[in-house]
């Protein structure tokens, strides 16, 4: 049972930190730099796609094993998975515009690109390449979010503070943000080999 725990910690720990989906796949780096000019809104945004990502890969995890591989219908795995994608994301978009008004105004066009978001599309790849069981695959796909959410919120908070900062007017704006993004993702760097991971 220890051993058991320890595996799910490892994958947790693997998909947040050492193959973190947003600074070392560089996945979904479309709302990682669009969303991220405020805290509140990248906190939010983190939310929203650990939400997404958690009931798409389960459900995803589900149709695959038991609908696509006994009828033979893998061709039509990317498909089927969008489609999970895009029917909790409609379904998201609807609470959050009834309960959070705010936050739905912040995240603004980026809501909807949760359908195309890149990297709710992987974590579902990746559970099914990885040939996870379903626990193991929840567990991996919470920690792909959780590492999305740390990723976007961290850098959010650098890009406020650089936001304040005497920078030189040809670094302003992108120019800064991708320094900024290229230094984090040398830090998650340094995470690579971490119990072996």
């Amino acid at each position: 049972m220890i051993s058991n725990n320890l595996s799910l910690f490892l994958v947790f720990l693997s998909a947040m930190i050492v193959n973190n989906i947003l600074l070392m796949r560089f996945l979904a780096l479309c709302s990682f730099f669009g969303i991220s000019n405020k805290i509140e809104a990248s906190l939010g945004m983190g939310l929203a796609v650990i939400f997404v990502m958690i009931m798409a890969s389960s459900i995803s995890w589900l149709v695959y094993n038991f609908v696509l591989v006994p009828f033979d219908l893998l061709y039509l795995r990317t498909a089927a998975f969008i489609l999970t994608i895009a029917t909790f994301v409609q379904l998201e978009e609807m609470v959050i515009r009834k309960v959070f008004p705010a936050l739905y105004r912040a995240l603004g066009i980026y809501l909807p690109l949760i359908v195309v978001n890149c990297a709710v599309l992987g974590a579902s790849f990746l559970i099914i390449d990885y040939r996870l069981d379903f626990i193991h695959s929840l567990v991996y796909t919470v920690g792909v979010g959780a590492g999305y959410l740390v990723a976007i919120v961290i850098f959010a908070a650098i890009r406020e503070r650089i936001a304040l900062a005497p920078i030189p007017r040809s670094f302003q704006g992108y120019p800064i943000a991708f320094i900024t993004a290229s230094l984090m993702s040398l830090a998650f760097l340094g995470f690579k080999g971490l119990f072996g991971l």
